[in-house]
């Protein structure tokens, strides 16, 4: 049986991976578990180390500063969700034995730079040239931050009542990947302007500000209970696993989805529904019901938008997509749409 595209099947992870990770350490507060972003080690004096790790990216098709961002902000975006920034990171390059000596430079000064602009240290890893590499996968890094226990946000920790906000769109980072990969076929179909606001938009994939900004600079707005940021399944499937992992149900509200005109139009080229595929630059929150306004309201000052589109309620209740006044129970796809769209069109010779 062959497996599927992108991330592991929640039902394999439960099988493989969940329950079978070594020793366990009675410091280990968080340790692998579906729909949480981060890990969480206890330390001395009510501290914990957070971490979390994923995949480096080289993509010719993007370019070298536009791969090292997305190597860089992917993983920075997993760490968001505790409420904190990185502090320390560890890169392992598996690069292609053709990659040019020059090319790595480029490549090494901005992961340096995006590094640098968000204050993380480079402490160490592992870099080697491999022969046959040709994967747009270029190897992996972990991220680590040091902060108090009491003060980590885990999207597992959100509560039943509590308000859903989504910031910024549905499917920035596929959106704006296909326009960079594919710019005379989105240009053709969609315009010229389409095309130029959906690569600006490819800076826009870090969600980095939108976490710090709902929490506070000192971390005093409490009333924030958990956040997961949006990859693969798309917000849809970022609210289902951070329904999941904290164990509700929720109510969501199809026509308060924040889906803007560049990625619908985008997304509509290549047969995508933007509520299901790769949206990394948009933050799921959740918060107090009490506090939702004031957290849209103090988002909006930074320039951040954000809105409501449903709440968390009783695990026994389900996971509910209200849409056309009808109410179905939330899919969740293991299979990311974004990866047939993207090889399709490659396969189709699209420009």
């Amino acid at each position: 049986m062959s497996t599927k595209l992108g991330k592991i099947e929640h039902h394999l992870f439960e099988q493989f991976i969940y329950k079978k990770c070594g020793h366990q350490r009675d410091e280990v507060i968080a340790g692998a578990q579906f729909g949480v972003d981060v890990s969480l080690v206890g330390l001395h004096g009510g501290m914990s180390m957070a971490l979390t790790s994923d995949p480096l990216s080289l993509i010719p098709s993007l370019g070298l500063q536009e791969s090292a961002w997305l190597s860089v902000h992917l993983m920075a975006n997993d760490m968001a969700t505790t409420g904190y920034a990185p502090m320390y990171g560890q890169f392992v390059l598996n690069l292609p034995s053709t990659f040019s000596k020059n090319d790595f430079k480029v490549y090494w000064e901005y992961i340096h730079k995006f590094c640098s602009e968000i204050k993380i240290a480079i402490t160490g890893g592992h870099t080697g040239f491999i022969e046959g590499q040709n994967s747009t996968i270029a190897g992996g890094g972990t991220l680590v931050t040091i902060a108090p226990t009491n003060k980590i946000l885990l999207s597992k920790s959100a509560k039943s009542g509590n308000v859903i906000l989504v910031t910024k769109s549905c499917a920035i980072s596929s959106a704006a990947i296909l326009a960079m990969s594919f710019p005379k076929t989105v240009k053709n179909k969609a315009g010229t302007e389409i095309y130029q606001q959906a690569c600006t938009s490819f800076y826009h994939t870090s969600s980095l500000q939108d976490a710090l900004t709902a929490v506070g600079k000192n971390n005093e707005h409490s009333a924030i209970t958990a956040m997961h940021d949006v990859t693969e399944g798309g917000v849809l499937g970022a609210i289902y696993e951070l329904t999941v992992a904290s164990g509700n149900g929720a109510i969501i509200y199809n026509d308060k989805l924040p889906v803007a005109e560049v990625q619908a139009e985008v997304c509509n080229i290549f047969d995508l529904d933007p509520r299901y595929c790769i949206g990394a630059g948009s933050m799921v929150i959740t918060c107090e019901k009490e506090a939702a306004e004031e957290v849209i309201s103090r988002l909006a000052k930074s320039n951040i938008p954000c809105v409501a589109v449903g709440e968390l309620c009783e695990k026994k209740n389900g996971i509910t997509l209200i849409e056309n006044e009808e109410k179905n129970v939330l899919k969740y796809f293991e299979e990311d749409p974004y990866w047939a769209a993207f090889f399709g069109a490659l396969n189709k010779g699209w420009k």
